[in-house]
C-alpha cells in the first residue's frame, strides 16, 4: 500500500482538510500526519516523510529544492491549494517528482465574503457594532445602497465570474478589468484598469498574484479611485502596496477598505492596516467554509487514488518530468 504524509498541523487538519477527506484518503493509502504541530521546513519534512511516496501539502508548507534533493522516497508532492508559488517545480522535475495542485472550489465562499464586505462598508455595520459593544449608542449615519452603485472587479477568474452576476442581481453596474480574459456575459463591461478605478464605487481585487501584478495597487492606482470609493482585497497581499493604501486612507483619497489578505505570514492582513478604524479585516478566512475546504481536500484524495492506480492525476503540472511515478506502478 502506498504511504502518504500529510503536512497539516492538527489545527490545519481540522480547518483545511477535514475528517471526511482524511477518512477517504485512508481508503487509498497508509496515512501519516505531521506530529510536530508546526509548519515543516525542507529538512524536517524530508525526515518526517521518510518512507512515504506521496506528500499532501498544506498551503503554508513550502516545496523548496532542498526538500526534493533530500526526499529520496518521494514520488509526488500534492498541494492542497491552487497556489504553488512556494513549490520549486523545476527542482521537483529535476528529481523526477510529480507536482500537483487543487482546483479552486472557493468561488462561492469568497464571492459571498465580498458581498458581505461591501454591505458592511456601505452601511457602517462594524463601526456601529463596536460602539454598541462598548456600551454606547452610535450615531445613525446615512449608508449607501449597492443597487445603482458600480462594482469594479479586477481579475475575471473563477471568483470574479461568480461575483459579477451576483452584483448584477443586486442592481449594481458591473465592470471588469482583465487583460487575459474575454467578457461575454450580458450587461458586464470589460474596461481598462484606469477606467475601472475611475468609475467604480467598490473596487474588488481578485487578480492572480504574479510578478507582473506585484504591487498592482500602488499610490498611482489609489489616486485614480473616487474619494467616495471603497477598496477590497480578497486575492493576495502581494497585489497591494500597503504603505500606499495606508496613505490613501490617511489622506482620504478613498473612503475605506476591506481586506482578507495581506503581507503577514500565511497571507494574513498586516496588523498595521487591520487595526485601523477605516479598514475591515478578516484573517484570510474568505475561503474557509466546509464546502470550499472539502473541495480541495477531496481533490488530493482523488489525486492519490489516481496515482496508486498507476494514472496521471488531474492537477498535475509537470507530468512529463515525473519519472519516479514508475515506482508506484510497480507496487
Amino acid at each position: 500500500m502506498a504511504r502518504v504524509f500529510l503536512t497539516h498541523t492538527p489545527e490545519m487538519l481540522r480547518n483545511y482538510y477535514g475528517e471526511r477527506a482524511w477518512a477517504a484518503l485512508k481508503n487509498h493509502a497508509e496515512v501519516r500526519i505531521n506530529p510536530t504541530g508546526e509548519v515543516l521546513g525542507a529538512e524536517a519534512l524530508a525526515h518526517a516523510a521518510r518512507g512515504c511516496e506521496i506528500v499532501v501539502s498544506d498551503r503554508q508548507t513550502p516545496g523548496p529544492a532542498d526538500l526534493f534533493r533530500q526526499a529520496a522516497d518521494l514520488v509526488a508532492f500534492l498541494r492542497c491549494a491552487v497556489d504553488i508559488r512556494n513549490v520549486d517545480v523545476a527542482a521537483a522535475s529535476e528529481h523526477g517528482i510529480l507536482v500537483t495542485r487543487a482546483t479552486p472550489g472557493f468561488a462561492a465562499s469568497v464571492a459571498e465574503m465580498a458581498i458581505g464586505f461591501m454591505v458592511d462598508l456601505a452601511r457602517n455595520i462594524s463601526d456601529s457594532t463596536l460602539v454598541y459593544r462598548e456600551g454606547r449608542s452610535p450615531d445613525a449615519r446615512p449608508g449607501r445602497q449597492l443597487k445603482g452603485s458600480t462594482l469594479g472587479i479586477i481579475g475575471y477568474g473563477v471568483i470574479g465570474q461568480y461575483l459579477a452576476p451576483i452584483g448584477q442581481a443586486l442592481g449594481m453596474h458591473v465592470i471588469v478589468s482583465d487583460p487575459h480574459k474575454k467578457v461575454t456575459a450580458r450587461g458586464i463591461r470589460r474596461v481598462t484598469l484606469d477606467t475601472l478605478l475611475a468609475e467604480a464605487d467598490f473596487v474588488v481585487c481578485l487578480a492572480v498574484a504574479t510578478e507582473e501584478t506585484e504591487n498592482l495597487m500602488n499610490a498611482e492606482r489609489f489616486a485614480q479611485m473616487k474619494p467616495s470609493a471603497f477598496f477590497l482585497n480578497l486575492s493576495r497581499g502581494n497585489l497591494v502596496d500597503e504603505a500606499a493604501l495606508a496613505r490613501a486612507l490617511d489622506e482620504r483619497r478613498i473612503a475605506g477598505a476591506a481586506i482578507d489578505v495581506g503581507r503577514a505570514p500565511d497571507q494574513m492582513p498586516s496588523l498595521g492596516l487591520a487595526r485601523r478604524g477605516d479598514v475591515i479585516a478578516t484573517p484570510h478566512a474568505a475561503g474557509l467554509t466546509p464546502e470550499a475546504i472539502e473541495h480541495q481536500a477531496f481533490d488530493t484524495v482523488q489525486q492519490v487514488a489516481e496515482l496508486v492506480a498507476g494514472r496521471i492525476p488531474p492537477g498535475a503540472v509537470n507530468a512529463e518530468a515525473a519519472s519516479r511515478l514508475a515506482r508506484l506502478r510497480k507496487r
